[in-house]
């Protein structure tokens, strides 16, 4: 039985990409935070999964901020997998926090590296890298060879990462993979992230519960896939024989002002009579075009996305409908 460690797990990413290493026999251990709530509501299902009543899924507290819990977990459980997913992921967020975000998603990596080198273990590394790097697009579209340019504590942040597992892998020799991923979404997105968002606040006004959304730049184009499509890429990069770096997208690009119009139509809904513009989620540096060339992986991994922009968009809107509506029920007085 292999055994993979994920950091991150607690995600949308890592929730999925448990779940699907759990169904080909992996053993799997994921990284979680000590704090005074739990954060595991994304990974709760697995345990009450019918299909895998004893699932070989293990909680270990560390931190990409501890390098000492991070020595400590990988002489313990030796993975022969690891996916570094954790990171402050919200790019609009790393404006207000761009030290911590350096920390966890930039200099958390190296600590993970460096984790793995000073071991003397072999495992696979996948790093979690981000279409944020290209930012101010130097090519259309975006390849493995377009150069960085990027417009966010967050991008720059993941470029360092980038880079440093490049340098790990060419002067360690270690098994090292960087997946450039392009925005990729479902209903286990945050809820600050602006595709959930669009579907919460659909579905809460279709049932009457909310009046206005209120977004930033409704013109900012982006390549949207499906999480569970994505997490698929990481294992396979992972399989390969020769560790290289891809590029994981869609080929399609969409204004938020489409997703807006996919979304509200669902429910039957005219997005303009609901929705505001608010300049305090506008970025001070905007990346205006997304939009990935994924034929790298396409031809040596064998993936493809499976799931389409409309389909993204009405599964996530049904999803939230769903969740709502269970939240109204629930809130409502229980009858004598």
């Amino acid at each position: 039985m292999k055994k993979a460690l994920i950091t991150g797990i607690t995600g949308q990413d890592g929730s999925y990409l448990a779940e699907f290493l759990l169904a080909k026999g992996y053993e799997v251990y994921g990284i979680i935070r000590r704090s005074s709530s739990f954060n595991t509501g994304r990974i709760d299902q697995i345990y009450e999964d019918p299909h895998v009543p004893n699932p070989h899924l293990r909680l270990v507290f560390g931190d990409l901020n501890d390098a000492s819990s991070l020595n400590r977990i990988l002489r313990t459980v030796q993975p022969d997998e690891i996916y570094n997913l954790g990171a402050q992921s919200h790019v609009r967020v790393s404006f207000d926090i761009p030290e911590y975000t350096a920390e966890v998603t930039g200099v958390g990596t190296i600590r993970l590296l460096e984790a793995i080198r000073e071991s003397g273990l072999t495992p696979k590394f996948y790093q979690a890298s981000s279409s944020e790097m290209f930012g101010k697009v130097q090519d259309v579209p975006q390849r493995e060879t377009t150069p960085f340019y990027p417009r966010s504590p967050y991008g720059a942040a993941k470029v360092y990462s980038y880079w440093i597992t490049v340098n790990y892998r060419e002067g360690y020799n270690l098994f090292a993979c960087n997946g450039i991923l392009f925005n990729h979404e479902s209903p286990r997105r945050g809820e600050t992230f602006v595709t959930r968002k669009i579907t919460k606040a659909a579905a809460r006004i279709k049932l009457g519960v909310q009046e206005h959304l209120f977004l930033g730049n409704l013109d900012a184009k982006r390549d949207w896939g499906f999480a569970g499509d994505y997490i698929q890429a990481m294992w396979l990069m992972l399989q390969a024989d020769v560790p290289d770096d891809f590029v994981i997208a869609t080929g399609e690009t969409h204004t938020v002002k489409e997703f807006l119009e996919v979304a509200f139509g669902r429910l039957q809904l005219n997005w303009r009579n609901h929705v505001k513009i608010d300049p305090k989620y506008y970025r001070p540096t905007e990346v205006d075009l997304l939009i990935g060339d994924a034929s790298k992986a396409r031809h040596v991994l064998g993936w493809e996305p499976k799931v389409k922009f409309e389909e993204l968009a009405a599964m996530m809107v049904d999803a939230d409908l769903s969740l709502e509506r269970e939240r109204l029920e629930g809130a409502q007085p229980k009858k004598a």
